[in-house]
Formats: C-alpha cells, sequence, structure tokens
C-alpha cells in the first residue's frame, strides 16, 4: 500500500513556491489515491496535470499499481483547512451550525479559535413601527459549527 505521507511530501514539493494548498489527501486500501487542492487564485486543470506528473514520477507503477485523482476542491464543499477559510475572507458563505441554522453572510474575520460573520438581520427599532434590516456581527467558535462553504447566489 501506498504511504499517505509519502503522497503529501510528494504534493507539498510540487506546489510549493506557488499559492496552492493541499485540502485533503487520501489513499484507500486499493491505492486511490486522491488529491484535493485549492488556491486564493483558483485551481486549473493544467496546474492539476503538473502536480499528476510529479506524483506519477515518484511512485512505480510496476511495483505497486494505483489510480490518481487530482483535482481543486468543489466549490460548494464544507471548509476543511484554514487556507479555504483566508480564501473566502470579504466573501459570503453559509454555515450551518450544531443547533441546525443555516446562516448566509460575510465572512469579515477569521482566526483558529473563531470568526466573524456579518449578517444582515431585521432588528426592532424602538423609533420605528416595523422592523428594519441591519447589519450585524456575529462570532462563531469552531465547537458552534457543523459545517461551512462558500455560499453560491443566483440573483
Amino acid at each position: 500500500m501506498i504511504d499517505k505521507q509519502q503522497v503529501a511530501a510528494v504534493v507539498d514539493k510540487a506546489i510549493e513556491g506557488t499559492d496552492a494548498f493541499v485540502v485533503e489527501i487520501t489513499v484507500s486500501a486499493q491505492n486511490d489515491i486522491v488529491v484535493e487542492l485549492d488556491s486564493p487564485t483558483g485551481v486549473d486543470l493544467d496546474f492539476c496535470t503538473e502536480v499528476s506528473d510529479k506524483i506519477n514520477e515518484a511512485f512505480d507503477r510496476d511495483k505497486e499499481d494505483y489510480s490518481l485523482e487530482v483535482g481543486s476542491s468543489s466549490l460548494t464543499a464544507p471548509f476543511k483547512v484554514a487556507g479555504q477559510w483566508e480564501k473566502n475572507l470579504g466573501n459570503q458563505i453559509e454555515v450551518f451550525t450544531k443547533d441546525g441554522k443555516k446562516i448566509v453572510g460575510t465572512l469579515s474575520a477569521w482566526t483558529p479559535e473563531k470568526f466573524e460573520l456579518t449578517v444582515t438581520r431585521k432588528v426592532k427599532d424602538p423609533d420605528k413601527k416595523r422592523p428594519v434590516m441591519t447589519e450585524v456581527v456575529e462570532v462563531f467558535t469552531p465547537d458552534q459549527v457543523r459545517e461551512a462553504c462558500y455560499h453560491i447566489d443566483f440573483k
């Protein structure tokens, strides 16, 4: 079986000097290797091919057969690593809380310990008859969130 750490070392060397980062690497018991990459500037097919070629150069298919898939992180996939949070600062994201709420807002700040989401909410104004739409900053910690991902708005 191919060692995941060896694959990770090859991938790290292949993306060295770029703004790309590893989202996830999996190696199954059947030697199915999946490498998921992301970057603030995007990951294109040519870049994935280059990384794939580096992996193929490092491992001998005659000694151990494997399948290989190198691709970019899905736009709608949940965030898995810090780079995805940093990439989406200033963008709208969807947050699914552990208590079942879905909140859409702009990611305005992020650290591994907490993040801030600017959300537009109806707020009761004592001087007006009806609630008014107001931007509110909500703070979340990782233990409050089930998952978060980029928000696609089709409007």
